[in-house]
């Protein structure tokens, strides 16, 4: 069943084609990662599918809803979401208040300040549910900013989460860290995936071993196009495409 589309999407800025011509069907069960070389179009495209930026042309619909016509909120409330980068955002906050933003949005109870919600139970049960799930039981009042690189990474997952979205759209969520937090942040993100029923997972990659390792399915970009779309083992298999992708053309 196809939960996220894209039809003819075209993206411009100013002259400049940053997507050009692009359809796609993303459905219940996949684990799509997106390639291509830097300037490919891979984060104009999830900005276009999670509705950051509207289309030039074509359009966009998530479970039968125009994407275009929704606000994040709406988007959020009907199941989608994409990573926050919180930590960058808020600095300062402990990692229970940066989970927390991401609940308090959910459950749509506005911007009031922490001290007002002690007493809202729904809000700190799905922080600690989050918080077990990518296992911050132990370090939700530490500081995000002290986290590791790792940790990081992962806690903007976890709060992306923390909306209980049926698809979430990630753009380099490994980036930055060591070949073991990869991995790890990889494994728990599956995990945490199944666990709470997540529909699809959708990401922006670079890393090679974590495309053909995790994905179900790999969309290679390139010029704004997508240049090939199947399975690891029929994207492996097109030598020129791995060419393009990793930068040897």
């Amino acid at each position: 069943m196809t939960i996220l589309q894209a039809v003819g999407v075209r993206k411009f800025y100013g002259a400049f084609c940053a997507l050009d011509d692009v359809s796609l069907a993303i459905g219940e069960g996949e684990h799509v990662s997106i390639i291509g070389p830097n300037g490919a179009g891979k984060t104009t495209l999830v900005n276009v599918l999670t509705g950051l930026v509207p289309p030039s042309a074509g359009t966009v619909s998530f479970k039968g809803h125009d994407v275009g016509r929704l606000d994040p909120l709406r988007l959020s409330r009907l199941g989608m979401a994409r990573s926050f980068q919180l930590v960058n955002i808020f600095p300062q906050l402990s990692v229970r208040e940066t989970i927390a933003v991401a609940a308090i949005s959910h459950l749509g109870i506005g911007g009031r300040m922490f001290a007002g919600l002690r007493k809202n139970r729904a809000v700190w049960e799905i922080v600690e549910r989050v918080g077990s799930l990518f296992g911050f039981s132990g370090k939700l009042d530490q500081p995000a900013k002290s986290l590791s690189q790792g940790d990081k990474k992962l806690l903007d997952v976890a709060s992306a989460f923390a909306l209980k979205p049926e698809i979430i759209l990630l753009d380099e969520p490994t980036s930055g860290v060591s070949t073991t937090e990869k991995s790890t942040i990889m494994q728990v993100l599956v995990q945490a995936a199944k666990q709470t029923g997540i529909k699809a997972i959708i990401q922006v990659e670079h890393d090679m071993d974590i495309v053909f390792g995790y994905s179900s399915r790999i969309i290679a970009v390139h010029n704004g196009r997508i240049l090939a779309d199947g399975s690891p083992e029929a994207i492996r298999a097109q030598t020129d495409v791995m060419a393009t992708v990793v930068g040897r053309q």
